[in-house]
């Protein structure tokens, strides 16, 4: 027997405000069901998997014991650095290199750590 994952779910202070960031950086909808002050909030992924929001009464207070990895596809790592800096997110921790490889760390709105690779383009290029 095997399972497969239904739900990615990440605690919230605000789980509208973190799914509509969220739904923004995928350029993927909300749930229709979903509304402001629902206290779960969720963006489906074209895999059929749900990044699912849930509020909690506490703040983000340590590092995340796991997190999303994003590969832009249609821009440069450093183009959707510069898109997600706009949107509201923050670095957390530069790992590019002078060759071009390399990654960024960076923070939602409520502080959860997620990462930005290169995009398949950059990569075949480099490999």
């Amino acid at each position: 027997m095997t399972s497969i994952i239904h739900n990615v779910t990440v605690d919230a202070r605000n789980a509208y405000d973190q799914a509509s960031w969220w739904s923004e950086v995928l350029g993927l909808p909300i749930h229709p069901d979903d509304n402001p002050g629902d206290p779960e909030c969720m963006v489906k992924l074209p895999s059929g998997i749900q990044y699912l929001f849930i509020e909690v009464p506490e703040d983000k207070t340590v590092k995340n014991r796991v997190h999303v990895c994003l590969q832009p596809s249609d821009v440069t790592r450093d183009e959707e650095v510069e898109r997600l800096l706009g949107l509201g997110a923050t670095v957390y921790e530069d790992h590019r290199k002078p060759d071009g490889t390399g990654w960024v760390t960076m923070h939602d709105p409520e502080g959860n750590e997620f990462c930005v690779e290169r995009s398949a383009a950059e990569r075949a290029a480099t490999s």
